[in-house]
């Protein structure tokens, strides 16, 4: 089928739900519970904009196996075009979700993309695991479908038993028996982000996590299946969707993607659908030998980019609208969010310019340029949201809802709330999208993500020291040192 429509999208949700449980109840149809619904209607659009008659021709590419217009985040690129235009693809869906949806279907289509042209290293393992991700790749790719996936094990303590990268696996999610009809699992992961509005999850290492070289086979795996699988639940955090208006709520009542930690009891995972199986080695190098983490970079900091760009504008918007923007202090906390929007634009730009073909035949763009993109907006988006407090002080604080303004002390609040730039109403409105930036639970969500969702600062510190290059540096001083 051809590039589907946001009905399209609901109307499979709404027929192959997964088995969802949100403070202790069920839920049955995530498109109509009043703190999922606008998630999703949100992940219509998305796929809605495909068919956009302007922006669509920028969203799709024909299919080769079909000839149909598919989502251009599917497209194994093979040229600086082809990466430009996956780009410009993901950049559209991000605006959208002014970069606030972490987890849209680009990031796990690009992630699949690159395994499936790397099919041979799975081959590796078993040589039908080769056929089983490029089928599954082209099944994601011709019914246009919403991943989700979840990498890392539950722990029963932090304390580390090997490397600073190993994970323990006395209470992971693992292969329990092999039968005719494929593996079964059981077990807990975290986290399942957008799970609950997904049709399909995926499961394969984390690139912040190594299994111990001992893990054997019960633990080294990879492999896909429908969300309403039997045997597998979803359980989710607490709603940041409180219900309220867009005017209240401007962010949580459009973007909640819902993270949810995943049970496996006794799941059967059918052979087709199993991608890597036993092999500790090729589990802890899958990411690095497929180029998938340089690809799902692409992407992030493609989002990353757009966040920023929004965190400006409100900054910009904000000290306009009380008349600070001549304040020294306040341009120099501007300047800070000019100086993270531009370092991550000019980091992701070289990764574009700097992008070669790789040994599986992929236009890749080279990964350090993106991890370091990505290990700095660790520290960055706090620190820009943390720079929202101090802009915005006590415009933040006693702040009207939608009801004030339209209920007995609304015309107190026009007369005493306006500015020389704006309105009553003008500024309550930006500052409730300010609070919901960065007071309200749904923005302490977005902080916690972004420190987070990709391994915290420390592990990612790790990861980029044991990978970079660092002797022609040590080389060159070294024979500065050795002059005479």
């Amino acid at each position: 089928m051809p590039a589907r429509t946001g009905a399209d999208y609901l109307e499979r949700l709404r027929e192959a739900p997964p088995d969802i449980y949100l403070e202790g109840q069920r839920i049955k149809d995530p498109t109509a519970h009043p703190t999922l619904a606008n998630g999703a209607r949100t992940l219509a659009s998305l796929y809605d904009l495909q068919r956009h008659p302007e922006i669509g021709p920028e969203m799709t590419f024909k299919s080769p196996s079909t000839g149909d217009e598919v989502g251009l985040s599917f497209i194994v690129p093979r040229t600086h075009d082809d990466l430009e235009r996956r780009g410009r693809m993901i950049r559209h869906w991000a605006r959208i979700t002014r970069g606030m949806m972490g987890r849209t279907p680009d990031f796990l289509n690009v992630a699949v993309m690159s395994m499936a042209a790397a099919s041979e290293f799975c081959g590796q393992n078993r040589p039908e695991f080769k056929q089983n991700i490029e089928n599954y790749f082209e099944h994601i790719r011709e019914n246009d479908l919403t991943l989700t996936h979840t990498l890392v094990n539950l722990q029963r303590s932090r304390n580390p038993t090997g490397t600073a990268l190993e994970d323990r696996t006395d209470v992971a999610l693992a292969v329990v028996k092999e039968t005719d009809a494929g593996i079964v699992v059981n077990g807990a992961r975290v986290l399942a982000t957008l799970g609950p509005l997904s049709d399909e999850i995926i499961v394969y290492p984390a690139r912040t996590h190594r299994l111990p070289g001992n893990a054997g086979e019960r633990y080294a795996f990879g492999f896909a299946l429908p969300c309403n699988t039997p045997g597998m639940k979803f359980m989710c955090r607490e709603s940041f969707d409180l219900g309220r208006s867009h005017f209240d709520h401007p962010l949580g009542s459009r973007f909640e993607e819902m993270d949810a930690v995943v049970f496996f009891n006794n799941v059967l995972v059918p052979w087709e659908r199993v991608f890597l199986l036993g092999d500790v080695e090729l589990a802890n190098t899958w990411a690095e030998a497929t180029n998938r983490n340089a690809h799902t970079g692409h992407q992030v900091v493609t989002k990353n980019v757009v966040k920023c760009e929004f965190m400006l504008g409100l900054a910009n918007l904000m000290t306009r609208t009380l008349g600070s923007t001549q304040l020294q202090q306040v341009q120099q906390m501007v300047a800070e969010i000019i100086q993270n929007l531009e370092i991550t634009r000019a980091l992701l730009k070289t990764a574009e310019v700097e992008a070669r073909v790789d040994q599986w035949g992929v236009m890749c763009p080279p990964y350090m340029p993106l991890l370091v993109a990505r290990s700095m907006f660790i520290q960055m988006y706090p620190r820009m949201a943390e720079i929202m407090h101090f802009l915005g002080s006590s415009s933040l604080m006693a702040l009207p809802t939608e009801a004030d303004l339209n209920g007995p002390l609304g015309e107190d609040i026009r007369q005493y709330l306006d500015t020389d730039t704006a309105t009553a109403e003008e500024r309550v409105r930006l500052f409730r999208l300010a609070w919901d930036t960065c007071c309200s639970s749904f923005a302490s969500r977005q902080v916690l993500y972004e420190r987070y969702f990709g391994g915290d600062h420390i592990r990612n510190a790790a990861v980029l020291y044991s990978l970079y290059d660092k002797e022609p540096a040590t080389a060159w001083v070294q024979e500065f040192l050795e002059m005479e």
